[in-house]
């Protein structure tokens, strides 16, 4: 009898323990399943984003700014012109001209050149006070930057579709000429007073 019943009790036990792995089996399901389940959703959104950053990519590419329009469009076609109505006999133009040469890397927009005199231009969609600070403290570096062009008499220019108030008058009194838009062309807006810089 004794016998009947211990096997009996190990059936009720080996039952008992059965169902427990069953049930621990599928609360390990449950879990992973929801352990899974933020992993797919994060999976979900970074194809999402990647789709999105090349489509925002192909969008942007086929665009043109609207600085790179004010640049090509209306500041660059004038410059010569601009400039020899104030006596700076400039012939020809270069755009972004670029120098890496250390302590003295830069871009610059447009230079209208001669053989003797320059003028660098810079082009901002929105012109600070800190865009002529360091557009100053470039063209004090320029002749470094760019030593072909050591025995030039250089000059400097800011051009701007939009310019903060003011910052016309600041560029001027650094020396600087200003070319602002004027229905679909641009001028410069300095008085006949104006005495612009020569830069080293």
């Amino acid at each position: 009898m004794s016998d009947a019943v211990t096997i009996a009790d190990i059936y009720k036990l080996f039952e008992r323990t059965e169902a427990q792995f069953a049930e621990f089996q599928k609360e390990a399901d449950r879990r992973s399943a929801e352990a899974d389940r933020p992993r797919e959703e994060a999976n979900r959104t970074m194809e999402e984003l990647k789709k999105q950053v090349q489509e925002t990519t192909k969008a942007v590419n086929s665009l043109t700014t609207p600085l790179c329009l004010f640049i090509e469009e209306m500041v660059e076609p004038a410059v010569v012109g601009l400039f020899q109505e104030w006596g700076i006999d400039v012939t020809q133009t270069m755009s972004r001209l670029k120098s890496k040469r250390p302590g003295a890397a830069m871009e610059i927009d447009i230079v209208a050149v001669n053989g003797s005199e320059l003028v660098a231009v810079e082009c901002k969609s929105r012109l600070s006070r800190d865009d002529v600070d360091d557009f100053v403290s470039r063209l004090q570096r320029f002749k470094v930057a760019f030593p072909q062009f050591r025995e030039f008499r250089v000059y400097g220019a800011v051009a701007g579709i939009e310019i903060d108030q003011g910052i016309d008058v600041y560029a001027y009194r650094r020396g600087l000429f200003v070319i602002k838009q004027s229905g679909e062309t641009v001028k410069i807006i300095n008085d006949v007073q104006f005495q612009p810089v020569g830069f080293a």
